[in-house]
């Protein structure tokens, strides 16, 4: 009781040839989805809809560390390294002066406080903040808080949702130029022994890169003595 048509359609699926081996490989290979910023890459299912999110992970980090722990620390990174640019370049201007406070390029004041005590008092204050802290991580952790979030709107801005989704994204770009930013604050002057507002406005050229090398060279001999 089976129609010519079924017979068909059995036969040919009977008959069917299913890829096996490299062919199936190949045909996966072609249906895996790749990173948007890395497109040689497999995309990294964990980074995908995030805040700001280039799905870039080479590393596979968030594939074995929870990725909203890796979304809380990218937040404080950031946030830190936003304050230490403005910071670098407010220094070049303005310091309170006396023998506490001398006039110096921010790189030479750390050293100068870690030798006067002022990087173990901020040290101790960081501790504190990170100690009281680890309630929200926890929280974070457990599902019930949205990374980096502290309730810290004072503006308002965040009341409407559009806006929100829209700062979020501003604030975890901002901070990642901002990592970026002191690092070449800090390398660019052990380089040209020039701060930042002193470069754009009396730039000169490197025309003995060796000494740049070796001045870079020393101070991470110094910071390696210091700690």
């Amino acid at each position: 009781g089976i129609s010519v048509g079924t017979k068909a359609f059995l036969g040919t699926a009977k008959t069917a040839r299913v890829p096996t081996g490299a062919t199936a490989a190949r045909r996966s290979t072609v249906m895996m989805a790749m990173s948007k910023s890395v497109p040689f890459l497999e995309q990294p299912k964990n980074c995908v809809g995030l805040p700001g999110s280039a799905e870039f992970d080479p590393l596979g980090f968030s594939d074995v560390i929870p990725i909203a722990f890796l979304q809380e620390a990218e937040l404080k990174h950031g946030r830190i390294c936003m304050l230490a640019a403005l910071g670098f370049l407010v220094q070049e201007l303005f310091t309170f002066g006396g023998s506490y406070f001398p006039k110096m390029p921010p790189v030479e004041a750390h050293e100068f406080y870690m030798k006067t005590g002022g990087m173990s008092q901020i040290l101790l204050f960081i501790a504190g903040f990170e100690f009281l802290s680890c309630a929200a991580v926890y929280q974070t952790m457990l599902g019930k808080r949205e990374p980096g979030y502290f309730g810290f709107d004072p503006l308002g801005l965040g009341k409407d949702e559009a806006a929100y989704k829209k700062f979020q994204v501003n604030e975890i770009k901002n901070g990642r130029l901002a990592m970026i930013a002191v690092g070449g604050f800090i390398h660019q002057y052990w380089a040209t022994n020039q701060t930042v507002l002193d470069q754009l406005t009396n730039f000169h050229a490197l025309t003995n890169p060796e000494a740049g090398v070796k001045t870079a060279l020393d101070a991470l001999v110094t910071l390696r003595q210091t700690f």
